[in-house]
């Protein structure tokens, strides 16, 4: 058995019996292990993992487990040794999005905004990977966005001088963007498609969180970026159960700019173009 095994049997006080390398992981080593009694779990490690990371992700999991409004992976067990860090996760066979999945994903992401959170932030650094972000709560959403999301991201990104002063520009102007101010919801972090899993059973779960409060169409303006499972479908579900704000459409690509900066620390290459062409439609 690995060091990796024997850390997670340790932790749970349970022999793992077989582990096997699965999909599923990006900069993750992703793995299904078979405990003794034959439970099931998927577990993510990496060598370079931050001191806390694993534990702030469980913790984000946890968080949005808590309204029950939209499934996520029950946490088993997380290592935050210098030697082996990991997260193990309750297996879920995977599967697809059938049209109740569909529909129910919509409502409970509409639910699970609702639920809120205490701040436009959160107590954890907002991670990804090896990029972080400051998280400390502010009083306003605009203010939040422009100073622990879009500043901090410009001078690391790769633009131009002029697509850095239309980031700023986009900053200064804030607050007349950001539309009618809304309670902080309890948002995901990074809700692209490919966090969104959909079970044998034909119903979506909310992996991998960068959880925080924030506003709610930036999660929503997320799951547009590369393709929503369940299509529009998801989205009107969402609108019936609790409809946006008014001018809601035009701050689309405001919200991607965000993530589309964070692509742009992370890969370049057309990212950077992007990122630049979403801020100077708002400079």
């Amino acid at each position: 058995m690995s060091a990796l095994g024997d850390a997670v049997g340790a932790a749970l006080g349970e022999a793992v019996s077989d582990e096997q390398r699965v999909g599923g992981g990006s900069i993750n080593a992703a793995y299904a292990f078979v405990l003794d009694s034959g439970r099931r779990l998927f577990v993510k490690t990496r060598a370079d993992a931050a001191p806390g990371e694993f534990a702030g992700e469980a913790a984000g999991l946890r968080w949005l487990a808590e309204p029950g409004a939209v499934a996520v992976p029950e946490v088993v067990a997380v290592g935050d040794d210098d030697a082996v860090r990991f997260l193990a996760l309750e297996w879920i066979e995977p599967g697809t999005l059938d049209d109740r999945g569909v529909e129910e994903l919509g409502r409970g992401l509409a639910a699970l905004h609702a639920a809120g959170a205490p701040a436009f932030g959160a107590e954890r650094e907002w991670r990804v990977g090896e990029l972080s972000l400051p998280n400390a709560p502010l009083a306003t959403w605009p203010r939040f966005y422009a100073e622990h999301r879009l500043a901090p991201l410009a001078p690391r990104a790769g633009l131009s001088a002029s697509g850095r002063a239309a980031v700023q520009r986009v900053c200064e102007r804030i607050d007349e963007l950001a539309g009618p101010a809304e309670p902080p919801a309890r948002l995901h972090g990074d809700l692209w498609g490919g966090n969104v899993m959909a079970g044998a059973d034909g119903r979506a779960r909310l992996i991998d969180p960068a959880a925080y409060g924030g506003h709610r169409e930036v999660d929503l303006a997320m799951l547009r970026l590369f393709g929503s499972p369940g299509g529009e479908r998801v989205f009107d579900a969402y609108a019936e159960a609790a409809p946006l704000a008014d001018g809601h459409r035009d701050r689309v690509a405001l919200w991607q700019l965000f993530p589309m900066l964070v692509h742009a620390v992370l890969f370049g290459g057309s990212y950077v173009g992007r990122a630049e062409q979403l801020a100077r439609g708002y400079a």
